[in-house]
């Protein structure tokens, strides 16, 4: 199958649906947003008599931030909407709710898109991986880091906040005007939204109730982005050897999930099919995989995904990710060579 990868007519399989649907991206605004807001509301009722229930009602918010982010991600794509302004201009407004500014962050997932699996190209938009010989060539206080980067309490928990609430604050090194002035309209808006709810409610409130949703929205949202990319058999490559379509359909996971998580996370486990091709919009990928047994690779369960965090490096010998306690035997391999 890895051989036939390479010579499926993949653009004429896909490209079907890849015409969004006005009506369609719409009715997913609204039955996002509008149970977000929702939900914000009553936590705001909650918040000073039952601050146990405002924690409860922080999961499904968190749920829908989520959403809102894959809305949010499929703008940043042009996938949402025909127009490109209508694109930008939704994508902009949610990157206010998201914490994120859009065009920072569509440009560095383009080039994320453009060297997924590469291993000439790794450091942006991307999970820090080492190989197992770089590991090992690196000194200790690096291998610590490493070691505590991919941590997964670390990882999926200080981590992943830090991303959203303050990497998100400053433009990439090296990145354009556009980009830079994007993070400064979008830490303004995010300044002006939580100073105005701060003082109709009160900046403590406002921190009760938005805190706990950012921080676990961040934590779900890395642990999808991880495990669509960090699995045993995943693909990496050199670039005189990298293949856009392996990056893809084995480089990508099918991330199964049961209906009601795969509705808040915008059906984004179909990662294989969503790296092939970026302008399918989020609700036409289970059709698409549907439609094409070419598609329908090993799934990823979520019982499966539970291993994922246990893998670390990349062994270019055995062709797969493998966990710190392989160490030993590569070091007990490459000695007998």
């Amino acid at each position: 199958m890895q051989i036939e990868f390479d010579k499926l007519n993949w653009k004429d399989m896909i490209a079907p649906y890849t015409e969004p649907q006005l009506g369609r991206s719409v009715w997913q605004v609204v039955n996002t947003l509008a149970p977000y807001l929702a939900l914000w509301a009553v936590m705001v009722w909650t918040v000073d008599w039952a601050y146990w229930l405002t924690l409860l009602l922080a999961a499904p918010a968190a749920g829908l931030l989520i959403r809102a982010f894959i809305i949010f991600h499929d703008c940043c794509h042009g996938s949402f909407f025909k127009s490109n302004r209508a694109n930008e201009s939704l994508g902009v407004l949610l990157g206010f709710i998201t914490f994120t500014p859009f065009y920072r962050w569509r440009h560095d997932h383009a080039i994320h898109h453009a060297t997924a699996g590469n291993l000439d190209k790794r450091g942006i938009g991307d999970v820090p991986t080492m190989t197992v010989r770089e590991y090992l060539a690196s000194p200790w206080y690096a291998r610590i880091g490493y070691r505590v980067l991919r941590n997964p309490l670390f990882l999926f928990t200080l981590g992943a906040s830090f991303t959203f609430l303050i990497s998100h604050r400053f433009a990439t090194p090296g990145s354009g005007k556009r980009e830079q002035l994007s993070v400064l309209y979008t830490n303004l808006a995010v300044f002006a939204i939580a100073l105005t709810l701060s003082w109709w409610i009160g900046w403590e409130r406002y921190v009760l109730i938005q805190l706990p949703i950012m921080v676990v929205a961040s934590a779900i949202g890395l642990w999808m982005f991880y495990v669509q990319h960090q699995f045993e058999n995943v693909y990496w490559g050199h670039q005189d050897e990298w293949s856009f379509v392996r990056a893809a359909l084995q480089g990508s996971s099918f991330y199964k999930l049961p209906g009601v998580l795969q509705w808040f996370s915008g059906n984004i486990g179909f990662h294989h099919i969503h790296h092939l091709s970026p302008r399918v919009p989020n609700y036409f990928l289970p059709k698409c995989h549907k439609n094409n047994p070419a598609f329908q690779i090993t799934p990823l369960t979520f019982l499966e995904s539970l291993k994922c965090p246990r893998l670390h490096l990349w062994d270019e010998q055995a062709q797969r990710l493998v966990g710190f306690d392989a160490l030993r035997q590569y070091r007990a391999r490459t000695a007998s060579e």
